[in-house]
């Protein structure tokens, strides 16, 4: 997602800057820009779209000598992607760059504008900078300003701010989103939201923990405890392998945007989440008006995002839903009618048969909604509206995160239909709010969980065979399990609903059939339970994930006791990711780049 970059020094500070973000556009963004601070004088350049749109503004900007600099590539989520909104943001006499979120800003806002603060963008982060020139104006100096300003923000931030109070100075603070301080023997200092942008300029890098702040000068590292207490910032060899810093020290980009999903989900769900309701400002509630039925059409691991979704529609909304696999609706002669809704789900949002399907429906004079990662992409031109999943830049082939993001935006979405159409009652919207809020959390990977599976994963390098059975929900799950799986093992996996087992699948039970087995304490747990014994009883051997231990299981995966089905299935989740991914490592295989696939699919 967003990235930052910093620097102070006597370098070309201008491409030390764009260098940084270039490191950092793997991340995903869809604006970029650059303050840097001179001879007491800003100079500051937004641009939308690709770096190389923000290259061309600054061509003839040239510094030397000693600077100031901050740089930021924005995904958006207050605000639409213009260059008002980019970053940095500016005060009267200072700028701010910002990753995260400012819960309270609404509240920030609404009293600065009423002391006669102007605001140009639509963005959280422009309260910041405002709010630290609101206590500059009583304070003895700007550190103490700036450690004003971060009590009074409640959320998640990574924070850089300049101001030309004190020119040879860069602000910092870490809450909840990444940033790493970086030195050298030429005494320069480096920011950066993760280790790539630092790598060939630093040769220490320090590690912020949340509630660190401070500032750096060309001589100084202030860091300050969230206690507020002063301590010695403590550096580290920086890697020189730039791969090796974009994966973030994982073996593989798939392992460490299984462990980003709790952070992208943040992102997925922020400035979406009301007390009482939920909000997507990218769409306009007229686009529900007169639609009965909702049609979802998708390919692959969007395919099974689109089938649990049709559950939640269905089950909190009361809508009609139906799922299409897009290669297959093309070329059937479908029958379209007006009053359906058509969804179509891309992470690229280039997806070939997909697309063709939007255009059918287009051309058949249906409403139309892309579910998408890239803005700007075919999809997202061509519908009637978008809802983007910001899960950031996805490297590795089998999805991970952009299946957990567009899950979670198809709850908040079913729970927005089930408010229009007033078919959900107060209390239960306030809960399920409550437990979207609980996701991430959901989401960790936890060390002992990761550890159990790495010593599982050698028991199931043979066999003839998988099968992933769950039930509701977790039948979907099921399907993307078993997909991650043959992916990227290239062992044979299936995915069933439960209850399908007796009608066939049964027949190739035996010790060499490993069955991966959900089973869900709050969704149909008894009925689920039943159909796996019926298969240990044929000696399959049975791999059960649950919050409760079953006794006819060769192998158990215990997740958390959770309130509700949902976080049971970004809980379940999570283990079938790393099953796949361990089994793979394990048989030898490169888990980034699987044979035969690619990342966007763009020929039928």
């Amino acid at each position: 997602m967003c990235g930052i970059v910093g620097y102070i020094g006597k370098q070309n500070t201008k491409e030390i800057l764009l260098e940084g973000l270039k490191e950092l556009e793997y991340r995903g963004y869809d604006s970029a820009g650059i303050a840097v601070l001179q001879n007491n004088h800003f100079s500051n350049f937004k641009a939308v779209g690709k770096l190389v749109n923000l290259e061309e503004k600054t061509k003839d900007f040239i510094t030397k000598d000693f600077a100031v600099g901050i740089g930021h590539t924005r995904w958006a989520t207050h605000g639409k992607p213009t260059e008002l909104n980019a970053h940095p943001h500016l005060g009267e006499k200072s700028y701010v760059v910002h990753n995260g979120i400012i819960e309270n800003y609404a509240k920030l806002k609404k009293e600065l504008i009423e002391s006669g603060v102007h605001f140009l963008s639509q963005t959280d982060t422009e309260v910041i900078v405002h709010q630290f020139e609101k206590n500059l104006k009583v304070s003895h100096n700007a550190f103490e300003a700036f450690s004003q300003t971060l009590k009074e923000l409640e959320g998640a931030y990574a924070i850089l701010l300049v101001t030309k109070e004190e020119p040879q100075t860069i602000y910092f603070a870490k809450h909840g989103s990444p940033m790493i301080v970086g030195i050298n023997e030429e005494g320069e200092k480096y920011f950066a939201s993760s280790d790539a942008p630092l790598i060939g300029h630093c040769t220490e890098v320090s590690y912020f923990e949340d509630g660190d702040y401070g500032y750096v000068t060309a001589d100084k590292v202030a860091l300050f405890s969230k206690k507020g207490e002063q301590r010695e910032a403590v550096f580290s060899t920086l890697s020189k392998n730039k791969l090796f810093a974009q994966k973030d020290g994982f073996r593989f980009f798939m392992e460490k945007e299984i462990y980003e999903q709790s952070t992208v989900i943040v992102d997925t769900m922020m400035g979406r989440l009301g007390d009482e309701e939920i909000v997507f400002d990218e769409i306009e509630s007229s686009l529900f008006d007169g639609i009965d039925e909702i049609k979802l059409c998708a390919c692959g691991t969007s395919y099974h995002a689109a089938l649990t979704a049709s559950y939640l529609f269905e089950r909190y909304a009361k809508i009609k839903t139906s799922v299409e696999i897009a290669s297959e609706f093309r070329y059937r002669e479908p029958v379209m009618t007006q009053n359906t809704l058509f969804v179509v789900i891309s992470q690229s949002g280039e997806t070939a048969d997909t697309l063709e399907t939007l255009k059918m429906a287009k051309n058949a004079g249906l409403k139309t909604l892309v579910i998408c990662n890239v803005d700007n992409s075919s999809m997202v031109r061509l519908a009637d509206a978008s809802i983007l999943t910001r899960a950031g830049m996805e490297k590795g082939v089998a999805s991970t995160k952009a299946f957990a993001t567009q899950v979670s935006v198809f709850w908040m979405l079913s729970l927005y239909v089930a408010k229009l159409k007033n078919v959900l009652n107060r209390k239960e919207l306030v809960r399920q709010i409550a437990l979207l809020r609980e996701v991430p959390t959901s989401l960790i990977v936890a060390d002992s969980m990761h550890e159990r599976i790495k010593r599982l994963s050698k028991r199931y390098l043979h066999g003839h065979g998988f099968f992933f059975i769950g039930r509701d929900v977790f039948f979907p799950l099921a399907l993307e399990g078993a997909l991650k799986l043959k992916e990227i093992s290239y062992l044979h996996a299936e995915g069933y609903p439960s209850g399908e087992m007796k009608h066939g699948p049964i027949a190739l039970a035996d010790p060499e059939l490993f069955t991966i087995a959900l089973l869900p304490q709050h969704m149909l747990y008894e009925k689920a339970k039943s159909n796996v014994e019926e298969l240990s009883a044929r000696d399959s051997t049975i791999c059960a994930i649950s919050p409760i231990e079953f006794d006819k299981a060769d192998d158990f995966i215990q997740i958390s006791s959770c309130a509700d089905y949902m976080l049971e299935f970004f809980e379940m989740m999570v283990v079938v990711q790393l099953l796949a991914l361990e089994i793979s490592i394990r048989l030898g295989n490169d888990v980034d780049m699987p044979r035969n696939l690619a990342k966007s699919v763009t020929v039928e």
